[in-house]
């Protein structure tokens, strides 16, 4: 018996845990451009990704390295980000 791996979203992901990118989901009118530039941000399906810090209150923005870059994302956006946790 197999199990099939978990998945979660960027947004749910604890501080400092690790996971690789699996899925970019469009969201709303705008959200193929929104996913486009994720893409481009280096948030790419195999990319493994690292949650270095939320904000205080209400954890948006949520800060992530990919690669050696760290970026910050709001909450709906880290939510577009489907992951594989490590």
């Amino acid at each position: 018996m197999t199990l099939a791996p978990t998945l979660t979203t960027l947004d749910s992901l604890a501080v400092g845990k690790s996971a690789t990118v699996v899925h970019l989901a469009p969201a709303g009118a705008d959200g193929f451009d929104l996913a486009r530039r994720l893409m481009e941000l280096g948030f790419v399906p195999g990319e493994r990704i690292r949650v270095l810090k939320r904000a205080a209150l209400g954890g948006d923005p949520v800060a992530v390295k990919v690669g050696h870059a760290t970026f910050a994302l709001r909450r709906f956006e880290a939510a577009l980000v489907s992951v594989k946790p490590e």
